[in-house]
């Protein structure tokens, strides 16, 4: 009877045992798979991070070359208009230079006025006691002068405003080329006039002549 309960009993012990291993192996495998499993989640979430970090990134540096882009732009938009403003000023500038170089030249109310003035004072003081020089200084030298004073005036005027046109930087050619004709104008009306005033071309005439 032993004998017999033991035979039977170590076929059962093996297969048990087969069984066990059987789990384990399977058990092991499962691991096996869910470890790579995670690995590869794991390794597709690394990936992932990391393009979305050069995503990010090259979103970066989009975003600060659109904002450099603009920014240039910008000064851009201002250089063009403070060279149009000042484009805009020297010509108005230039205009006005050889406007008052040709009053200068030509003569203006003003000067026209002021001589009629000193004439209307040099008959006052000369009548009826006055000699002819003295009639002459003062009713004609005196508003000869006066006229050229004035028309000097507007001459300086004129030949100070191109010279600052001709000073300023960005100015356009028709530009440069109003106030220098402003310029060369205006010299010669403070040349006349200088010349006028101290009786340099035509002198006062004498009572005698």
């Amino acid at each position: 009877m032993d004998t017999k309960t033991t035979e039977k009993t170590g076929p059962d012990t093996a297969a048990g045992t087969e069984k066990d291993d059987a789990e384990e192996t399977a058990t092991a495998a499962d691991d096996s798979a869910n470890d790579s499993a995670n690995d590869s989640a794991k390794n597709s979430a690394g990936a992932a991070d990391l393009l979305d970090g050069t995503d990010d990134e090259q979103d970066e540096d989009a975003h600060e070359d659109a904002h450099e882009d603009a920014h240039e732009d910008e000064l851009d938009d201002e250089v063009a208009a403070s060279s149009e403003a000042t484009g805009i000023g020297a010509g108005a500038a230039a205009v006005v230079s050889a406007a008052l170089s040709a009053v200068a030249l030509t003569g203006t109310w003003t000067g026209k006025v002021v001589a009629e003035r000193e004439t209307l004072i040099g008959q006052i003081k000369t009548s009826g006691s006055g000699t002819p020089a003295q009639q002459i200084s003062e009713i004609y030298g005196d508003a000869w002068h006066s006229t050229a004073l004035v028309n000097g005036v507007f001459a300086l005027l004129a030949l100070i405003v191109a010279v600052l046109v001709l000073t300023l930087p960005r100015r356009p050619g028709w530009v440069r080329a109003v106030a220098l004709a402003g310029a060369v104008l205006g010299g010669l009306g403070l040349l006349l006039s200088v010349g006028t005033y101290f009786d340099l071309f035509l002198s006062l005439p004498t009572a005698g002549s």
